[in-house]
């Protein structure tokens, strides 16, 4: 199954919020921010059912969450994120000169991904964050 091509949003939610009052290492916190709301004939149209893995792809990164139906009104082609590290991952840096990078409108591929893990927090930082040894054996 191929991905199919949607244009990301991301934001803060409900959820993430409640979630955050357990800690940002809590089941909780994970469940509500590794996630990404798309459409369910998107969903479909991949090869998936709510709640399994996805895969997100921007020319930026690309990082695997659960992929859910929105509670709301949904519309083909448009998926929600909340702002957490594993956006981050997919979400480009530049700033354009606002010094605010973009959250909204990232050009993606979503596809499935049900054989592969979400990454937790811990392990997100560290991929992210770890320096990488140069060739001479420093970090």
């Amino acid at each position: 199954m191929t991905g199919i091509q949607v244009t990301l949003l991301t934001g803060r939610s409900l959820g993430q919020g409640r979630a955050k009052e357990h800690g940002k290492l809590s089941e909780l916190y994970l469940q509500s921010v590794a996630c990404c709301e798309v459409d369910a004939e998107d969903l479909k149209t991949i090869g998936v059912t709510n709640g399994q893995n996805i895969r997100i792809t921007t020319e930026h990164g690309s990082v695997v969450v659960k992929g859910i139906v929105p509670t709301q009104t949904s519309r083909r082609g448009i998926a929600f994120m909340p702002y957490s590290l594993w956006a981050t991952q997919i979400s480009g840096s530049d700033t354009d000169g606002t010094g605010m990078p973009s959250y909204k409108g990232i050009p993606s591929v979503i596809e499935a991904a049900t054989e592969e893990k979400i990454l937790p927090l811990e392990e997100l930082v560290q991929k992210s964050f770890s320096r990488k040894t140069s060739k001479k054996g420093r970090k």
